[in-house]
Formats: structure tokens, sequence, C-alpha cells
């Protein structure tokens, strides 16, 4: 049946038609992921695409203007952009809106003219402009539409006549880019855009909205390991936010961001600006963001624990913890520990935890802030995520999560496994440690150990829940102003406990819930009294290992280690500053050793 010519776009043909191109991406997501290696080979184009155009399916309805829908599907698509395609393709939506008249229906011309206008926003989006890419593609996509705006009168035909060059386009990419060409792949962003018109010109060639919106839409896929050639990670963390109340340019943001890496990519408007840089210090950058702006949300994907997973795999067992387990940094990457971070909120400012904030810049804000910092626990997706990305590499996954008395992360840790492992027939233990900070690391590190050593997945899953029950946490809280600002400790129990001078000593039962352990009347004889006590139990027992720990108290910390050490006559696995999840509670000045028995 021949399609009737479309002479305008009003807002509700506008939706249809962006509804059966994000369709098209959808249902191609797991292509675009495979054919993922530029700016880096990290497979998950495709995934951040779906994402980015997912909610519009999901939150929009259809309007009678085109103004009117033009905004809402720039504005949600900026919002849930992930990647660097996504943000790209976002902001040229953002571009198209904002140089669209207000107007209920548009003609080709005016369609062509707020193309053309749309592609500066898109090109000073990105710090570096790489052609070759979605960049391109758009680009010339927009020229051809820009150059037959006179000519083709009728919408369906100039889409349908301008896939010829789109395709063209799209093949040329491979010859541009030197690591396109290696892999012989075209671009992924550059293809999904292509995979997005041609899901327009089927809807076009169709002509029916029913059966558009009876189509079943595919749910967004995980991102894919990719099997291209290795590459080194120049930069760790694949970092995301969004900023508001901004106090600079654009330009001089793009700057900044440059400093701390590439990939640097600003998209939004005047009110919201989201950013993509790929950086190895995401805390530094946010911290000087926090200066200029205010950041609502952030993420930062751990490319180099990808990578690992992918091509360096060192055993066949993956581990998986929280950042509440405080074991050193050199540790986790010896034994390619698998972290998630919980999430930490000062008001309106959020931000992961030992990711986007290190333990020392949150005990500074700590005592700036007369809010005091809310801590969330790791969702369910977080963790669907991360044990879809390790199943596709290992023969098994291990979890150990902080006690469940504290925090929901490790019931939601199980849900996500149980999906997981059924799906891909993976087994995935998680475990309780029943515990937190470094008694937590010292089972991570036991567990990790036991992988190296060639234990099988359930003699280390055993070895750990033996270990549960001989590993202890002694926390020596200099001052209960944190608890009571926390809610943790009443006011009036805190007024009485100053008013004493009483330092309390924390500990955790074999439940997993915290308890007095011993209080005193200063941090010292606090610390005295659990060296006494640890060589009261050590009576016939070995210790295994043992972590100190510290909340910007170095003096407290390196007494514990004198100590520890000769009596033990080992030195620590780790002296930690405790995590800003577990040392909000705990307070600054804060010390405290873990051990764990043979």
């Amino acid at each position: 049946m021949e399609t009737l010519p479309i002479l305008e776009i009003d807002g509700r043909r506008l939706y249809y038609t962006f509804i059966a191109g994000a369709k098209n991406i959808l249902d191609n997501q797991l292509y675009l992921n495979k054919i993922n290696v530029f700016p880096v080979n990290d497979g998950d184009t495709g995934s951040n695409m779906a994402t980015t155009i997912q909610s519009v399916l999901e939150l929009i309805q259809p309007h009678k203007s085109y103004k009117i829908t033009a905004d809402l599907i720039a504005e949600t698509t900026m919002t849930s952009a992930r990647g660097n395609s996504g943000i790209i393709f976002a902001q040229f939506l953002y571009g198209m809106s904002k140089e669209t008249g207000n107007s209920r229906s548009i003609t080709i011309p005016q369609f062509a003219e707020s193309l053309k206008k749309s592609i500066p926003y898109m090109y000073e989006a990105v710090a570096i402009p790489v052609e070759g890419t979605m960049l391109t593609v758009i680009r010339e996509w927009s020229e051809f539409i820009y150059m037959h705006r006179h000519i083709i009168t009728d919408f369906n035909q100039l889409f349908i006549r301008s896939q010829e060059g789109l395709v063209k386009s799209l093949a040329a990419t491979k010859t541009q880019l030197l690591v396109l060409s290696k892999a012989n792949v075209v671009d992924s962003g550059a293809n999904a855009f292509v995979l997005f018109i041609e899901g327009i010109i089927d809807f076009i060639k169709s002509s029916s909205i029913r059966n558009l919106l009876l189509s079943k839409t595919a749910t967004l896929v995980l991102p894919s390991n990719n099997d291209h050639i290795s590459e080194e990670v120049k930069f760790r963390y694949c970092t995301e936010g969004i900023l508001k109340n901004l106090t600079v340019d654009q330009a001089s943001l793009s700057k900044i961001l440059q400093k701390y890496g590439d990939s640097v990519v600003v998209g939004g408007n005047e009110k919201t600006k989201h950013i993509h840089v790929h950086t190895n210090t995401p805390a530094e950058m946010f911290r000087q963001l926090k200066d200029i702006s205010l950041v609502t949300f952030n993420k930062a994907d751990d490319m180099l624990r990808q990578s690992e997973a992918i091509f360096n795999r060192k055993w066949k067992i993956a581990l998986v913890t929280d950042s509440t387990c405080d074991l050193s940094q050199d540790l986790m990457d010896q034994y390619q520990v698998n972290m998630l971070p919980l999430n930490i909120n000062f008001g309106e400012s959020h931000y992961l935890d030992k990711i986007t904030i290190q333990p020392e810049q949150f005990y500074a804000l700590l005592d700036q802030h007369q809010e005091f910092p809310k801590t969330a626990q790791i969702n369910e997706k977080a963790f669907v995520n991360l044990y879809t990305r390790l199943s596709a590499n290992y023969d098994s996954i291990i979890a150990i999560h902080l006690t469940d008395k504290f925090s929901g992360t490790y019931f939601n840790s199980q849900k996500a496994a149980a999906t997981v492992s059924k799906d891909s027939n993976i087994p995935i233990s998680v475990l309780n440690s029943k515990n937190l900070s470094g008694a937590l690391g010292l089972l991570i590190l036991r567990a990790a150990q036991a992988i190296e050593a060639g234990y099988t997945h359930e003699e280390v899953v055993a070895l750990t829940e033996k270990s549960i029950k001989d590993t202890l946490i002694f926390v020596s809280v200099k001052t209960l102003k944190y608890m009571v600002r926390g809610g943790r400790v009443s006011h009036t129990k805190g007024f009485i406990a100053k008013l004493l001078n009483v330092k309390p000593i924390v500990s955790m039962d074999e439940n997993g819930a915290s308890f007095i352990f011993g209080k005193t009347y200063s941090q010292q004889s606090n610390i005295v009294k659990v060296i006494m006590h640890i060589r009261s139990i050590s009576r016939g027992r070995e210790i295994w290992n043992y972590i100190v720990l510290h909340a910007q108290n170095e003096e407290a910390a390196a007494w514990y280690t004198d100590k520890m050490k000769k009596f033990s006559g080992k030195e620590p696995a780790a002296v930690v500053n405790i995590s800003p999840v577990i040392g909000a509670n705990a307070g600054i000045g804060t010390a405290a050793i873990a051990l764990q028995f043979k």
C-alpha cells in the first residue's frame, strides 16, 4: 500500500517517529555492544543508547504540539543519557528542540533548519571531536536533509532517500579511524544512529501506528563482553555526573574536566549539565566540581576490572564485595576484587563511597556540613549488571557483604544473584559477613588467597563461613557527637556521655549487630583495653592476620600497629582510613582493629 505524503510533522507524528527509531535500537543492543571498540573497548554502546532512549517510551505521552513533544524528548533523553554516544545523541536532540520555533507542526524547511543548527550543540559538547564517529554520521545526514529541503516535499520520501547516503557514511567510519579498521567494524555509536533512522523508515513503509504500539519492545540488554583486541586501560573509571547551579560556562567546565582525563563530553542545557569523563581520579574531579556546581548524580564504572575480566583474568572464581570492605587498594587490585560502592548524600550532593569521594575528603565535609550525611544501600540492578558481566567470563562468583543488620545491600545482592544464576547457570554464592570494615576486609583477603591457592568454589565458601566466626573488630570511638548527629544515639544519652567524658568501644555480636563492648574515660584507655582483651582471647589461638583502621587518627593507628606487631609478630595486612559509610557514625578520630584467628 502506498503511503500518503507527509507535508508537516506535528507532536504526535514526532513521538511515533521517535518510538519507531528507538525500538530499532533496543532490538539491536547486542550487536551494538559487540562492535563497540571506540573510544574504549568496553562493549556497552548498545546498552547505553538503550538506556538513553528507553525512558521516552516509558515516561512520555504524545502531545499535539511539535515543540512541546520535542522539548519533552530532549529533556528526558538528556536526564537518562549514558555513555559518550548517549550524551552526544541527547545533545543533538536538545539542539533540535532548542532551534525549533514554538510551532504545533513544522515543514521540511523548518525541520532541516533545526537540524543544521543542532550540529554545533553536538560538536561543542565534545571536548575533542573525532570524525569517523556518530558526530560525522549525524552531521552528514543532517546536511543531506538540509540540501534537499526545497527539493523533496514529502517527509516520508526525505527519510527514505536519506538512507543510501547514511549507509555510506557509516561504512566510511571503518576507514576513518585506525582502531575501527584494525577491528574491522564500523563505529558503534554511528551505527546506533543509522539503526534509529532505519527504524523510522520501516515505520514509514508500514504506515501503521497501531502495529508500532503493539509490537513488543525489547528489554534493556546488559553490556556484553567484547572479544576484540585487548588494549591498555589508560583511565580506570568511566564517570558521569549531573551538575546543577553551575557557576562557570561550558567551555570553562570542559577545560576543567580535561585536566582529569579524556573522552570528555558535556551535554545539557543552561540549568543542568550532564558530563562524561574517563579518569583515574574521580574523587578529585568531583571535589573541584563541588566548588562550581551542585552534583546531584554521579556514576563510575571500573573499566580496569572490566578489562581484566575479559583479557587478564587470574582465576576462575570472581570475588565481589561492597565499599564498607576496608582493605588496601593494592590488595584489592592484586586479587582483582570487584567492589560496588554504597551511596552517600550530603543534602542534595551525591557521592559514591570510596570512588567519587575518598575518606580524607569525606571527613573534611563531615565537620563542614550542617546536614549529617545519609547513606543508601546498593540497589539490586547494580548487582545484576555486575553479575551478568562476570558470569560471561568466570566459572562462578562469590560475594561477601557487610552485615545485614546495617544495610539491605546483602539482600539486594542475594536477589540479583538468584536472577543472574538462573539465567546464566553460573553458581553465585552471597555471604553475610555479619561484620564490616576491616573485619570484612580480612574475610575478603582470606577468600582471595584461598582462590589463589586453587580452592574450589565450595571450599572457599566453607572456609569463609568458618572464618566469619573467627573474625572480630573493636572500634574505639573518640566522641559520640557523630552518633548523636546520625541518630544512632539519643541527644540525652549523648549529653550525659559528654558530661561524663565516656568513650565507648563498639564491637559486633555473632548475629552481626553492634554492641558496646566496653567504655572508659579516654581513647588511650580504650585502645589499651582492646589490646588487653585481644591478648586474653588469643591464649591458645593464633592470629591469622589483622588490619588497623582509623578515621583521620594516624597516631592511634600507629600505636595499635606497634602493639600488635610486638604481640603477634606480624605486620598488619593493611592500615586503612575507615570507609566513609562506616566512619560517618563512628566519627573523626575513631581507631579500630580487626583480627582473624586461624
